[in-house]
């Protein structure tokens, strides 16, 4: 299955859990690179079939193309704003216009295929660049898929939203639910009016801040046309200003994504790797701990959203630049106090937060405890130091597995990886009991 679509941020691996792998889950394409965020580059799609000898690579051109052959394959309508139709009201602040009428920004967004078959697809129009829109996106889904297929719920839309504006923007509108409403309202479809069940979500604003200056709201809805499953996504415009129609040409939606493309990667092309800025001087061990925090917050967070039923999503506040400048410093200062190469800092830091991660999925007393902090002070010295720490015997039991983690294997394997948990967790319970 390949989803060509919106990017989610990369995980640093928390390691086997001791259970079997997970069956092959759909791959997903970054929006903001340009390829998928967890398979390795599509080389047919980046290195263009066909291409002349010698031609420069052009991966954006080369990806339009593959786009282009994919969409040609679409034997049901896809669903997008109308041409030639602007919002009841005119345009918000931020807002641009065509010579047509039309909200500027037309552009692909995402798509999935299965089995070499389309399974979705989604276009934006608007104003990306604004946080206050208009923007809009809307999807629609192959007949008959939603059978086999989960569609999203409102909820996760508007939240996929305000990722994107985080991501492509660096505007953080706080994490949801804010102040809800559910509403009914009509979208034209090809010129008729058409009722959708509306889930609107404006963000809560800050203590003391003018309620007038807080983020926009977003909203999301799904309705049923001629058989199709569509969704719409929107900010900064009203559902009843919205019309939608089907596409009949693509060109101007694959240009539109081809010149997004582009435009985040001369953003991004502008910014200074974390690896080669300057960083304010950590003292002892306190950027070890910083990272240790951050990584078992963000745990917590997730393990607290599949509780309640929710889609797993860290918090935006533990997302992006924070968490790789904490990383980049814990890296260094082990470099710095361990005298080690990057290399070996970097896989040391690693195994120190995965160890701690799992430790705080494994147990309940790692966090806002005395002896959770204990563990995690002898983590760190054994990290650093080596140190012959109380808890050496759980040190050595967490290197083994963590060296020995399996990719793959049969059920032989992965016994074998849960035995030695096991023995990794009874490592740490004989330490609390000799604290005691």
């Amino acid at each position: 299955m390949m989803r060509e679509s919106g990017g989610r941020h990369q995980k640093r691996d928390a390691g086997s859990s001791g259970s079997a792998p997970a069956p092959d889950r759909p791959v997903r394409e970054d929006r903001f690179t340009g390829r998928p965020a967890d398979r390795p580059l599509d080389r047919s799609a980046e290195q263009g079939a066909g291409r002349p000898a010698g031609r420069p690579v052009d991966r954006f051109a080369d990806q339009e193309e593959f786009s282009r052959r994919t969409l040609a394959a679409a034997d049901f309508p896809v669903y997008g704003v109308a041409a030639g139709q602007a919002p009841a009201g005119g345009v918000p602040a931020g807002g641009t216009m065509t010579a047509d009428g039309a909200l500027a920004g037309e552009a692909l967004a995402a798509f999935e295929t299965s089995g070499g078959e389309l399974r979705w697809v989604e276009v934006q129009c608007g104003d990306w660049r604004s946080a206050a829109g208009p923007y809009v996106t809307v999807r629609t889904y192959r007949p008959g898929s939603e059978p086999g297929e989960r569609l999203p719920e409102l909820e996760d839309l508007v939240e996929d939203e305000r990722d994107r504006v985080y991501e492509q923007l660096g505007v953080d509108e706080g994490d949801g639910p804010g102040r809800v409403r559910a509403l009914r309202a009509w979208i034209t479809v090809d010129g008729e009016p058409c009722a959708v069940e509306v889930h609107e979500d404006r963000p809560v604003p800050e203590p003391g801040a003018p309620a007038a200056d807080g983020p926009e709201p977003v909203w999301a809805g799904r309705l049923r046309v001629g058989g199709l499953t569509v969704t719409v996504c929107a900010r900064g415009v009203a559902p009843g200003a919205v019309e939608l129609g089907a596409i009949g040409d693509f060109e101007g939606c694959l240009r539109g994504r081809t010149e997004l493309l582009r435009d985040l990667a001369a953003r991004r092309a502008r910014r200074v790797p974390v690896e080669e800025r300057e960083l304010p001087p950590a003292v002892g061990m306190e950027a070890h701990r910083a990272l240790i925090a951050q990584s078992v917050a963000e745990s917590a967070a997730i393990e607290a959203q599949v509780r309640v039923g929710r889609t797993p999503r860290l918090p935006r506040g533990l997302r992006g630049e924070v968490g790789a400048v904490r990383w980049e410093a814990a890296v260094r200062q082990q470099m710095r106090l361990a005298t080690e190469t990057r290399e070996e800092a970097a896989a040391a830091v690693t195994s120190m937060v995965n160890h701690l991660n799992r430790l705080s999925q494994q147990t309940h007393w790692l966090v806002g405890t005395a002896e959770g902090e204990a563990a995690v002070e002898e983590v760190v010295r054994y990290t650093v130091f080596a140190s012959e720490v109380a808890s050496l015997p759980a040190q050595r039991a967490w290197a083994q597995l963590w060296r020995e983690r399996p990719g793959g294997g049969g059920a032989g394997v992965w016994e074998e990886q849960r035995l030695a948990e096991q023995l990794w967790l009874s490592a740490w319970e004989q330490w609390r009991a000799a604290r005691r």
